[in-house]
């Protein structure tokens, strides 16, 4: 199974930006679908961005729709979510998360593997 480590949360003012990264290790990160999810206090976890194995195909929620980018280096292993125009309610813990399964990307029940999480908070 991969591990999956998240780096790059913190506190930034509305209309700021950050990058989250996502480091795996264990298994090669080709064999992935790669995921980010974010839950809020009090709240479900939620669909943020999805991109497949080869990076080809990338999909968004309809929140974050272009203001996020996610990418990935197979190469170094590494998954990519670039976040401009913050909003207060994008403040959430983010997670990275891997499937290896076909299925929907939308949907946390899909994949197998989970970082622990960066806090993003966004200051109005």
């Amino acid at each position: 199974q991969v591990q999956l480590v998240e780096s790059g949360g913190g506190l930034v003012q509305a209309g700021g930006s950050l990058r989250l990264s996502c480091a795996a290790s264990g298994r090669p990160l080709s064999s992935y679908t790669m995921g980010w999810f974010r839950q809020a206090p009090g709240k479900e976890r939620e669909f943020v961005a999805a991109i497949s194995r080869n990076g080809a195909s990338t999909y968004y929620a309809d929140s974050v729709k272009g203001r996020f980018t996610i990418s990935r280096d197979n190469a170094k292993n590494t998954v990519l979510l670039r976040m401009n125009s913050l909003k207060p309610e994008d403040t959430a813990v983010y997670y990275c998360a891997a499937k290896i399964w076909s299925g929907s990307v939308y949907s946390p029940s899909g994949y197998e593997s989970w970082g622990q999480g960066t806090q993003v908070t966004v200051s109005s």
